[in-house]
């Protein structure tokens, strides 16, 4: 190799392990701000004291002093010359600048404005006389050159997590997806002479048990890997196939030796004939050896494949380390610009996500730890009047669920108001103030999925520019994902994202509609079933089926997806799917299989762009598998669910409210009113019997525990009087065991609905039925 083509070498090399050791650098000095701070210091120390010495062997005199210089900061922080705060924010945008230089080395030896100016900044903290650098010139700087020893990192290597550019973090350094590794031959951080010397770039190349490979051709092995699969499982496929010819051959072979015993034939012939019958049996032995050799084979061979595509699917896999990493500083950074001290504590970073989800992944985190930071939690002076710790604590937690990926953010925070949300909502006029009344605690809380949402009324800095959890959402849906959230009011909030780990082979659930061929990801099927006739039942106007004891809405996956055909069984087989929170029981004609498959794109125009669809799979018989998307399918099936909520004005009802509580009157009156009845109130069961003898009423709604009557006693008075028993009662109550709702029933109830489920869709449909 002549001596640029080495340079060149060893530049792209040095851009690859600085890149990572940047990222150790920043992590090691935000722990100086910690109880681990020696141990960090020493790790700061070393890379820096590496990073120096491979610099100044290339020739890049700029990253080398800038390196030393970073490294009379972090000596005077330790010997108590520096406030530690200073030390860190200065080191910080340090790395930024090296980072910077890194990525474009034709600054990193003549040196440029910024990272002159960084050295004479450390130079002040650290009390040292700033140096010049070397090759500056007194003039400005050049532009830039493109110098030959430019390379631009291999696109394996992950991009910034950090906040998008509104948000007033600095871009922490490149995270890189491959794990880093110090050069060998460092020196520990105890030499901090000025003339160590370096360690040798190629043997860090050597001592290196890493290679970063471009994705391109990690893209390219998944698909090869899937096509081989569909490729061996068509051979064994053709094994089975050619056994069965086999067996026919030796069935045909018995039958004409049958049929010659019937015969009276001459001696010769008969010898002829135990000749051919020894030749047939040697055939139909000699081909159940071949039959037997050749399964071995193509099961051998299957094997492999499939142990192939696991390891290129592992292969695609990138420590989420990769952009936790650049986390601890951003949240640092974005909760000292709002006042607050916030403590990031990650959990399991090591676990592995596909690098083409990476980008997505990383920016639903930044904005999910922005709005932790901003909405969540509180102000020190706050958070002291309510008698929690003073710095606030978000916690990201990662853990693997078959081949699903759980990524919890959760924060102790002030936690998700609904009416908050609701009133932001009406503000904004996303929905009517009706609407909004009408919502249930849940539903009120995913009004922060819509789109331009926030309860910000200015907007700031750091959020409150209407593109918020919409997009989280839109992001992991389109991953095949799902968000869920759970909050507490004054204690804080979870966000759970639910992801595929990998995309490049995906385990379906192959069904049967005619005579095409669909998948389902089975990380989002919970069950198969039969749907039984008595298992069938119908919820206020809308067909379900008991799955563990719960209803579950039932859809005809064909005509949903706008095919022929619907329900041609007594029994039909029916897949039941989950997604967030929903369920639903897609009936189908049949079970396929489930096998893993390479997920390709939906190629031509037939496909492209159409709803439901999210890819195409090759099987070993030569069809298609069309893949749905599951997030797609739920929202339709919640659309085709969903009642009108407006009751007409020909059905204008009188309603009598009974309830002890004056909040869950108020509460329950705005549902019945948004519905368009009007509504009267009893206090307790006594009142309301009393107002029933006086008045004319449509419908009577209930509290179970009540003063003087309770809603049971009630409903036993009301159907044991004559004159007022047509009146539907439905009791509404807190109580949710089967057994309160059972003596509801039997007291005479007409219906039982719990107060922590009630929805004005639910109360619409109940009202509906009865009347």
């Amino acid at each position: 190799m002549d001596t640029e083509a080495l340079k060149k070498s060893l530049l792209k090399k040095f851009q690859e392990v600085t890149a990572d050791r940047l990222q150790k650098i920043q992590l090691g000095v935000l722990d100086l701000e910690k109880e681990t701070a020696d141990q960090a210091a020493e790790d700061v120390a070393r890379e820096l004291h590496t990073m120096k010495g491979e610099a100044r062997m290339l020739g890049l005199a700029a990253i080398g002093q800038l390196a030393h210089a970073a490294e009379d900061v972090l000596r005077a922080e330790r010997e108590g010359k520096t406030a530690t705060e200073v030390a860190t924010d200065v080191l910080l945008r340090a790395c930024d600048v090296l980072s910077d230089l890194n990525e474009d080395l034709s600054g990193a030896n003549t040196g440029t404005s910024a990272s002159e100016e960084m050295v004479r900044a450390l130079a002040e903290v650290s009390g040292q006389t700033p140096p010049a650098i070397a090759g500056a010139k007194p003039a400005a700087p050049p532009a830039p050159v493109a110098a030959p020893a430019t390379v631009v990192a291999p696109p394996v290597q992950a991009p910034v997590a950090a906040p998008p550019p509104h948000a007033p973090v600095p871009e922490p350094a490149v995270a890189s997806a491959a794990p880093a590794h110090p050069a060998a031959g460092a020196h520990p951080p105890a030499a901090h002479g000025r003339d160590e010397e370096a360690p040798s770039a190629a043997k860090s190349a050597v001592a290196d048990r890493s290679i970063r490979v471009n994705v391109e051709v990690l893209d390219s092995l998944g698909l090869l890997a899937g096509d081989l699969l569909v490729e061996s499982a068509r051979g064994r496929l053709r094994s089975s196939e050619t056994e069965e010819l086999f067996e026919r051959f030796s069935r045909l072979g018995d039958r004409f030796l049958r049929l010659a015993e019937e015969f009276d034939i001459p001696a010769e012939v008969r010898e002829q004939l135990d000749r051919v019958e020894s030749d047939l049996h040697m055939l139909r032995d000699d081909a159940f050896r071949f039959v037997r050799r050749n399964d071995d084979g193509i099961n051998t061979l299957h094997g492999n494949l499939a142990k192939m595509a696991d390891h290129v699917a592992e292969a695609r896999l990138v420590p989420l380390s990769t952009v936790f990493d650049a986390f601890p500083r951003a949240v640092r950074e974005m909760s000292r610009t709002q006042g607050k001290e916030v403590d990031l504590v990650i959990e399991n970073a090591d676990i592995g996500v596909d690098r083409s989800m990476l980008g997505d992944v990383r920016d639903a985190l930044v904005h999910l730890l922005r709005n932790s930071v901003d909405h969540g939690v509180e102000s020190p002076d706050t958070r002291q009047q309510l008698g929690k710790p003073l710095n606030g604590r978000i916690r990201i937690r990662v853990r693997v669920d078959g081949d699903m990926l759980h990524i919890e953010v959760e924060d102790d925070g002030r936690g998700i108001d609904p009416e908050r949300l609701r009133q932001a909502a009406i503000s904004k006029r996303l929905i009517s103030a009706v609407q909004a009344a009408a919502l249930s605690e849940r539903e009120a809380i995913e009004l922060m999925f819509r789109p331009g949402f926030s309860t910000r009324d200015q907007v700031s800095e750091l959020s409150g520019r209407g593109v918020g959890m919409d997009v989280v959402k839109r992001k992991v849906e389109t991953l095949g994902g799902s968000v869920g959230v759970s909050s507490r009011i004054g204690r804080g909030t979870t966000i759970t994202l639910r992801l595929p780990q990998s995309l490049a082979l995906m385990k379906v659930l192959l069904v049967r509609l005619g005579d095409d061929v669909y998948g389902m990801p089975a990380a989002d099927v919970e069950a198969v079933m039969r749907v039984k006739p008595e298992d069938r039942l119908e919820i206020f106007g809308t067909l379900a089926v008991r799955h563990r004891g719960k209803p579950t809405a039932l859809v005809a996956l064909g005509p949903l997806l706008g095919l022929n055909g619907g329900n041609r069984f007594d029994k039909p087989p029916a897949v039941v799917v989950r997604h967030g929170e929903d369920h639903a029981a897609l009936v189908v004609d049949g079970f396929v299989d489930e096998r893993e498959v390479a997920v390709k794109p939906c190629g031509g125009e037939f496909l492209k762009g159409a709803p439901f669809i999210a890819g195409t799979a090759a099987l070993e018989d030569g069809r298609i598998a069309v893949l749905l998307h599951v997030p797609d399918i739920m929202a339709e099936v919640r659309r085709m669910a969903r009642p009108v909520t407006q009751a007409p004005a020909a059905k204008r009802l009188r309603v009598l409210l009974v309830d002890d509580s004056p909040i869950a009157r108020a509460t329950e009156g705005a549902l019945v009113k948004a519905l368009g009845h009007s509504v009267e109130e009893a206090q307790d069961g006594e009142e309301a019997y009393v107002k029933v003898q006086n008045n004319t009423y449509d419908l009577i709604l209930t509290d179970v525990q009540m003063p003087k009557l309770d809603g049971f006693s009630l409903a036993r008075r009301l159907k044991s009087t004559p004159a007022v028993a047509r009146i539907p009662v439905i009791i509404l109550s807190s109580l949710a065991s089967p057994e309160d709702k059972r003596r509801g029933l039997d007291a005479g109830a007409d219906a039982y609905l719990v107060k922590g489920e009630l929805g004005v869709e639910v109360l619409a449909q109940a009202i509906d039925r009865l009347t």
